[in-house]
């Protein structure tokens, strides 16, 4: 709820400055709660999310520990910390899926480009990812670290499925004419079906509209998008797609499996993270199974004609 970059911080939620007292605190929590409460017309989710804010910034403690990991202390957060830097990667001997691309790796180095333009020419940046910056830029920027965040929370869930899964991350997919933001952020090949898959953070809960998305954070037709660019790369490739997956964070999409139908005569499905494993291995309802060689002939055709932003 609080880790997105679109996400308000906990004192955004309450209604303060992060240097606020504590009575002040205390008070603009006792606010919110009564502002909030579903039994006086308030909204479920806001006093939810009021009563979480509280827990991160209640305490002396719980708040110290929030200061620091989310740019608001005066103390340098801790060594150990990541912030929204690129995760690393653990050792582990497990088999993996085979993998291929960077996932999030053109929208991080797009972030990268954005935040230095924006802060301007000259100005030194000792830390990108410092929460205390990232949370004062433009929507736009927080979005495109947003998404790469996203791609490689997809990635990380892919790649342990273990090896009888093939991914493309950052695939070219721009007709002629088109940008390299023409891409498709995943191409997933496992027995259940060939997929396209999109890892999106809108910021906020996702609903289903006539085969779209739909939200206060859903710019333009993200589904449509999507089934175009897939058209593009089956075509070079001259596969098939069985379907095409968004993947959304688990607190915005009310239903963890959300089926959006048949659109353009794919079936597209939206999917919390958390089912995104279950979807892959059992399948997209209504998607074409794949097996046997036909799964090697399409690996072979995506090899050959893939190209990465």
């Amino acid at each position: 709820m609080f880790d997105s970059p679109l996400s308000a911080s906990a004192y955004q939620v309450l209604g303060v400055a992060p240097d606020v007292d504590v009575e002040a605190l205390r008070k603009a929590y006792r606010l919110r709660l009564r502002e909030t409460h579903p039994d006086t017309g308030g909204d479920a989710a806001v006093f939810v999310s009021v009563q979480r804010a509280w827990e991160l910034v209640g305490t002396p403690e719980a708040r110290a520990a929030y200061d620091r990991g989310h740019g608001f202390g005066s103390a340098p957060p801790p060594a150990d910390w990541s912030g929204w830097r690129p995760a690393p990667r653990p050792a582990d001997t497990r088999p993996k899926a085979r993998s291929y691309g960077q996932p999030g790796g053109w929208r991080r180095e797009r972030y990268l480009d954005l935040i230095r333009e924006w802060v301007g020419r000259g100005v030194t940046i000792a830390d990108p990812y410092d929460p205390a910056l990232v949370r004062t830029a433009p929507r736009e920027l927080r979005r495109m670290l947003a998404d790469a965040l996203a791609e490689e929370a997809t990635a990380r869930v892919v790649s342990d499925l273990g090896m009888g899964f093939t991914v493309w991350h950052d695939v070219a997919a721009a007709s002629r004419g088109g940008g390299n933001d023409d891409k498709l952020d995943h191409i997933v090949l496992s027995p259940s079906g060939l997929y396209a898959v999109l890892s999106e953070d809108f910021g906020g809960p996702v609903g289903v509209r006539r085969g779209e998305l739909a939200g206060e954070g859903v710019p333009g037709a993200p589904v449509a998008d999507l089934l175009g660019r897939m058209r593009v790369v089956a075509r070079a490739a001259g596969v098939r797609f069985g379907g095409a997956i968004v993947v959304l964070p688990d607190e915005d999409l009310a239903q963890a499996v959300t089926p959006l139908g048949r659109v353009r005569g794919i079936p597209v499905v939206a999917v919390a993270r958390g089912a995104l494993a279950n979807v892959l291995r059992q399948g997209v309802p209504g998607a074409r199974s794949i097996g046997g060689n036909e799964i090697f002939d399409i690996r072979t055709r995506l090899q050959q004609t893939v190209r990465f932003v």
